[in-house]
């Protein structure tokens, strides 16, 4: 089913909003017109020895692409760097269009080869993984499995291709809170107890191919610096300008302080400067020949706001004398050297108040840690040159609760909030908090395109394009299943943002309204649907279709079941109902299924590549920072089911509608048939079959009392006797049963005596009767003036009589196939 789109008018839209993705050069049909075949040559792709290492490596992952697609890596490429590579001067014409850019590339075929060139290295690397993603290899194709198509041919299309410059300048992305996944991962991914080269040559790979240019790494429990030296030299050899967070200054990550406190004293600038700022200068030492962008300004020890509050002169003074130390460390004016100062929290306030930063320094806001921004600049605040960033999240880690589990990040109000931000101005810088950056896929790929393009015309058509790319082959049937797959994304990015798996529990939504059943019943809707697509996957998309699609659906609709079930236990705990014993049953179940999906990512899907993952606990949260150490099952009650009866049921309009096994008082013995009535279950005399045949009637030996008060409603009321579809078995015209109120005159009613199929019966009443299994008995009685809580007493008349529910009708029912919603009871 096609999304329907929100459309807004150009008017509310910027000039430059376009475009999500490059033009297409890229066809697999030689009818299709084209400019050369990238393939059956003996050609490879060609650089320069000259050109940037990083374009060197981006090369190599272009030949592995190849043979990914084609099975060689030859192709008649070349590859060059305006104003690096001795290749580039070729191509004077398209060289000089390249002058003054930024990250821009330009594409074409001269002479028989395919050009890339690029204005600067990140121009020229973009321009590479445009081809391979056009050739089919997604971005994702590491870190979400999408799988590669193989094809024996490659044609280029006529004509020059470009995706122009980035509409932000500095765009990437912050790994943060990757205890206990990410480092569970990297160690049995890699071998290492912190993230190294390894881990991060292939978030680096995964920037770029996402143009992104910018990085912020990891930092609970690891140091990019210090764990693995190489890491610097890696993120500058392959293009990627790091960063550090929002409280970490001067190229230092956190770690390197708390693991040295001893020998450094206290986080505190007013009492410990001299150390303070050798751990500063040691850390602008070390990326002082890189592009790395310094994050200035100081906050308290561990991301929490510093000792004694907001003080302007001290702030003033750190920032001061961190301008003089990257001055005197890089041998150039500080301005020379990017920096940015975080506006995050407490922070904002001495901007508020009136600090103010170098012309050169960007402003870095931040959005509420949920999406939403904080402040935009206003058109004065605009001129400041040093320009204005964005720290936005879709992962946190604090109050009221955690959300690192799944995505919960709605598309629109993304969307929404990114546009706003852009169009504010806020155009220098951002970068996106993405906990572990798995299962933070999506809103990455939204965030980054968004960065790069701008914001789409509507909030929804990225995620088009988006499940276009990566799922386009998906189907087995052939059919095109990516508008169906958008809007399974776009509806558990919606459900997911009414409540974080950490914040829901049974009080979330409301039982005895029947939101809860609502809300459940959506997710379960969404589940049979992403299962019903999963059967039409090809195998080899099956891993991937899981991460993007069926994983997240399956372990929030199972985890609203487990939370719904809660609910139904306390609702039917409190009644003192032994419902409340089944409800507790399947909570349970839940509980136990949710561990078995994420068991199943863990260790079966992509054959365990993605293993330690799926261990972030969710459930049991009571505050933010609760110390749990594993998911806890939520508290059910269980009732003792050996009472029966007792069931008072109270309306608040004219209307009462009671199951059958709910009622107050019971005389004889009864079977319970459970599920055979539309809704709950059916009752039926326990009479032996010997005794049966010796009773034409058991009147008075076997009956039924229900309790119940109803408001506003009339003193004649129709009661709605739902009977199972019995025949005249005994052939006597007829079974009856007999009905009163309130000790009232007994009417008694022949309900099956016109069940046959005789010619004046068949079509209008056996056939349609007995097809819908049950049989609605309607008579009217009287209820007492005067009083509040009625009773009701059903006696079968024959042995054989199985009820299913009762509806008392003041005035105020509805038809309805189930015969209402039971009402409101209690014991």
């Amino acid at each position: 089913m096609k999304i329907n789109r929100l459309l807004l008018s150009a008017s509310l839209l910027t000039s430059s909003v376009i475009a999500s993705a490059a033009e297409p050069f890229v066809s697999f049909d030689k009818q299709s017109p084209y400019a050369m075949c990238l393939t059956g040559t003996n050609d490879t792709v060609v650089y320069h020895a000259d050109d940037w290492k990083g374009v060197r490596l981006a090369v190599e992952n272009l030949r592995k692409d190849l043979t990914r697609v084609t099975g060689s890596p030859c192709a008649p490429v070349v590859v060059a760097t305006v104003g690096k590579s001795q290749l580039a001067k070729k191509y004077a014409i398209q060289s000089k269009q390249l002058v003054g850019k930024t990250e821009q590339y330009l594409l074409f075929v001269e002479d028989g080869k395919l050009i890339i060139l690029g204005s600067d290295k990140r121009g020229t690397i973009y321009g590479i993984y445009e081809l391979s993603r056009q050739i089919g290899v997604s971005p994702w194709h590491y870190w979400a499995d999408v799988p590669i198509e193989k094809h024996a041919d490659i044609y280029i299309k006529e004509g020059v291709y470009t995706d122009g410059e980035p509409k932000v300048r500095y765009r990437g992305i912050f790994i943060n809170d990757e205890a206990p996944c990410t480092s569970t991962w990297v160690k049995n991914t890699f071998n290492r107890s912190s993230a190294g080269v390894g881990y991060y040559e292939k978030c680096f790979e995964l920037l770029l191919r996402l143009k992104a240019n910018y990085m912020w790494p990891a930092m609970w429990m690891w140091s990019f610096y210090a764990d693995d030296p190489n890491n610097s030299r890696l993120a500058d050899d392959m293009g990627i300008m790091m960063g550090t967070s929002h409280h970490e200054p001067m190229a230092r990550n956190h770690q390197e302080w708390s693991r040295n406190r001893k020998q450094y004293g206290k986080w505190n600038y007013a009492t410990n400067q001299k150390v303070l700022d050798d751990f500063f200068r040691k850390g602008i030492e070390r990326v002082k020949n890189t592009e790395d962008i310094i994050t200035i300004g100081m906050r308290g020890d561990g991301d929490e706001g510093m000792e004694g509050g907001n003080n302007m002169e001290l702030m003033k003074r750190i920032i001061k004398n961190q301008r003089r130390i990257i001055a005197d460390v890089t041998k150039k004016p500080a301005h020379k050297t990017p920096q940015v100062w975080a506006l995050y929290k407490e922070v904002q306030e001495y901007y508020d108040q009136g600090l103010r930063m170098p012309d050169d320094v960007i402003y870095l806001l931040c959005d509420d840690n949920w999406g939403n921004l904080r402040r935009v600049p206003n058109a004065e605040e605009r001129k400041h040159k040093g320009g204005w960033g964005l720290y936005y999240h879709v992962d946190y880690v604090g109050a009221p609760r955690n959300s690192k589990w799944q995505n919960v990040t709605p598309i629109q109000g993304m969307w929404e909030q990114l546009s706003l931000a852009y169009e504010s101005g806020i155009d220098k810088l951002w970068v996106l908090n993405v906990g572990d950056l798995k299962p933070m896929e999506y809103p990455i790929d939204l965030f980054l395109n968004t960065a790069w393009y701008g914001p789409q015309e509507a909030p929804l058509s990225h995620l088009d394009a988006f499940c276009d790319d990566v799922f386009a082959n998906a189907s087995k049937s052939g059919d095109d299943i990516s508008d169906d797959i958008a809007d399974m994304i776009n509806k558990y990015s919606k459900y997911n943002g009414r409540v974080t798996p950490e914040m829901l529990d049974a009080n979330t939504y409301n039982v005895a309204t029947g939101e809860w059943q609502q809300v459940t019943a959506e997710y379960i809707t969404l589940e049979v649907e992403a299962l019903r697509l999963f059967a039409d996957i090809k195998p080899e998309y099956e891993d991937c279709y899981r991460q993007f699609v069926l994983f997240p659906i399956q372990a929030m609709a199972n985890l609203y079941q487990m939370y719904y079930a809660v609910a139904m236990n306390h609702y039917f705990g409190k009644q003192n109902d032994p419902q409340a014993n089944i409800w507790a049953e399947k909570a349970r179940v839940a509980f136990e299924r949710d561990s078995i999906l994420c068991r199943h990512y863990n260790k079966v899907m992509s054959g365990g590549k993605w293993d330690g993952m799926m261990i972030q606990k969710h459930i049991g949260y009571r505050s933010w920072n609760d110390n749990f150490t594993k998911d806890t099952m939520p508290q059910v009650v269980f009732v003792d089911d050996k009472q029966k009866g007792g069931y008072t049921f109270k309306s608040t309009n004219a209307m009462v509608s009671m199951e059958a096994e709910h009622y107050y008082s019971a005389q004889g013995e009864w079977n319970v048939f459970e599920d055979m009535g539309r809704t709950l279950s059916g009752l039926k005399p326990s009479v032996p079959q010997t005794e049966k045949l010796k009773m034409p009637s058991i009147f008075n030996s076997h009956s039924l009392t229900y309790r119940f008060g109803m408001k506003n409603a009339s003193q004649k009321v129709k009661v709605h006797v739902i009977l199972k579809s019995t025949l005249d078995i005994h052939s006597v015209g007829g079974m009856t049963y007999t009905v009163y109120a309130d000790g009232g005159q007994p009417m008694k009613v022949n309900f099956n005596g016109n069940l046959n199929e005789q010619p004046e019966n068949i079509y209008t009443i056996f056939y349609p009767t007995v097809a819908r299994r049950v049989i609605d008995s309607v008579v009217e009685l009287e209820l007492a003036s005067g009083v509040d809580v009625h009773t009701l007493t059903f006696v079968p008349n024959d042995p054989d009589i199985v009820i299913e529910k009762i509806v008392v009708d003041g005035g105020d029912y509805q038809p309805s196939y189930l015969f209402g919603n039971e009402t409101y009871k209690s014991r």
